[in-house]
């Protein structure tokens, strides 16, 4: 029985393929047809004359379930296939239709072994797993269902017909709610998906209830500190901390701490979920605390969502989502803070300073270390998220320098009480 069902929404015909074949470009974009169609230059490169070519694809209604079987699939291909194995990130897609997008790979296989037949056998086992072969005649290439044994009918040829880019980049028709949350019941739901895969995901979500609501009156400001690692927030966060008689909060908060190994290992859908659950938990500490003191905040939804956006959109930073794009506002029921600010340094400071540092880092913490093009997309993605959007602070001078310019751009962007003005409220003593 042809999988093709899997791709509901939209029939074959109908869906555009996007391979990622050279992160520096476009990725390369083609539908299906009928009838044969020459390939362009780019096409026939990807599509070649040499090897064998696949195509998987993941797709199931359980979205855990799909994120799960594509992260383990991306492992398989990675260490199973030989050097002479291509894998590129696919997907197909059906332009402008929100969560329409289907993840996988392509494959082009040089090597003169069966592996990576043999591990297409395996996974093609599975239901929500479609596999595609790529067959060529001169110009012209078509695909069709793959299967490990010679069919008795001939598949019908769809051929590749090169398509046009796709005006925004296909990931980021899935990005709400899947790498971005934007309401904590969306993050709430897909752990309580987990719960039976993931034990941990019951003691995530009881420290969530376990939360306050989340309210501010006439509190005290709320300043977040934003930027990439060894960009000086630890140093600035504590000076201003001291100079404004702040409290000092962390995102992730500290009763997260226990879980992040363990959700760090998970797919993009679940980590996102574990992150943006630390979000509003951060929130009931800082509405809490607002009440007493200024509160500052090392890091909060911006980071979470800068770094997801440039993690799901593959390729240049011209393929994040367009400046003024719904994916980069503020969700509407996380507490918002008075001012953000975003620390910024060259390039070759941050090396200098990460230098030395012993620390664990995350994945996509070393990543920035090595990978000018995802640091360059996290940036951007900094400066495009609104409401609020971040001021951005030259980081290099010295601490000291780098705390004046801080204090005088709260004093010209708020009226923060600072403890000359007056001191903030003692809980012992307040009734």
């Amino acid at each position: 029985m042809l999988k093709t069902a899997m791709f509901r929404g939209g029939q074959l015909c109908s869906r555009v393929f996007a391979v990622e074949f050279d992160l520096r470009t476009e990725p390369l974009y083609f539908t299906l047809s009928s009838n044969p169609q020459v390939l362009h230059h780019a096409h026939q490169q990807l599509f070649g004359d040499e090897g064998k070519l696949f195509s998987l694809h993941v797709h199931c209604d359980n979205r855990t379930e799909k994120a799960r079987t594509h992260a383990e699939i991306k492992h398989k291909l990675s260490v199973t296939l030989s050097r002479d194995c291509d894998v590129f990130e696919a997907s197909s897609f059906i332009p402008d239709v929100k969560n329409s997008v289907v993840k996988g790979f392509f494959i082009r296989d040089k090597s003169t072994t069966t592996l990576s037949e043999d591990m297409l056998k395996t996974l093609q086992q599975s239901k929500s797993v479609c596999v595609f072969s790529y067959k060529r005649e001169g110009q012209y290439c078509w695909q069709e269902l793959w299967s490990p044994v010679n069919q008795v009918e001939e598949s019908v040829r769809q051929y590749i017909t090169p398509a046009a880019a796709a005006e925004h980049h296909p990931s980021t028709l899935n990005i709400r709610n899947s790498d971005v949350f934007y309401c904590m019941k969306e993050a709430y739901e897909v752990l309580q998906e987990c719960t039976d895969i993931i034990p941990e995901s019951k003691e995530v979500l009881k420290l969530v209830d376990e939360q306050l609501e989340t309210s501010r009156g006439d509190g005290f400001p709320v300043i977040v500190i934003e930027g990439l690692d060894a960009t000086g927030k630890t140093t600035l966060t504590e000076a201003l901390r001291e100079s404004l008689n702040a409290t000092l909060l962390k995102s992730p908060p500290q009763c997260l701490a226990p879980f992040r190994q363990r959700f760090d290992s998970e797919p993009p859908l679940i980590r996102r979920a574990f992150y943006a659950l630390g979000n509003y938990i951060t929130a009931a500490h800082i509405g809490k605390e607002s009440l007493r003191a200024p509160v500052i905040v090392d890091r909060y939804w911006h980071s979470t969502a800068a770094y997801a956006i440039a993690t799901a959109v593959g390729g240049r930073v011209e393929n994040l989502p367009k400046p003024g794009s719904e994916l980069y506002q503020w969700p509407e029921d996380l507490l918002k803070p008075n001012l953000v600010l975003l620390l910024t340094v060259s390039p070759e400071e941050r090396l200098r300073r990460l230098r030395g540092r012993g620390q664990d880092k995350t994945v996509e913490e070393a990543e920035l270390e090595i990978n000018q093009l995802f640091r360059l997309k996290v940036e951007e993605a900094y400066k495009r998220i609104q409401n609020p959007a971040c001021i951005i602070v030259d980081a290099s001078p010295s601490p000291q320098e780098v705390l004046q310019q801080v204090q005088h751009l709260i004093r010209n962007k708020m009226s923060l009480v600072t403890r000359q003005d007056k001191k903030p409220c003692n809980p012992s003593t307040h009734h």
